[in-house]
């Protein structure tokens, strides 16, 4: 179930959103435009995080597989258990 959330504005800030929804504005409520501004903010910053993931992950996936190295996956797991035994 959603949690209301009550918000006020005075002044320009609350001229500037009856200004968006009084008339011609595209909503019809300040809390469906304000709810469309966090839904944009929320999909930008999910765009941030996945661009950021995208551009880290560039390089490897348009490397030529001539330059990838080989991974033994039980040489490396026998390597990370000696060393959590030896280091308790």
């Amino acid at each position: 179930m959603a949690q209301a959330i009550q918000v006020q504005f005075a002044g320009a800030l609350e001229r500037f959103i009856h200004e968006r929804v009084d008339g011609a504005g595209l909503y019809s409520s300040a809390g469906e435009y304000l709810q469309d501004l966090v839904r944009r903010d929320f999909e930008r910053e999910e765009e941030r995080k996945w661009g950021w993931l995208r551009d880290e992950l560039k390089a490897g996936v348009e490397a030529d597989e001539a330059e990838f190295v080989p991974l033994d996956v039980a040489a490396l797991l026998l390597k990370a258990k000696t060393r959590r035994d030896a280091h308790g």
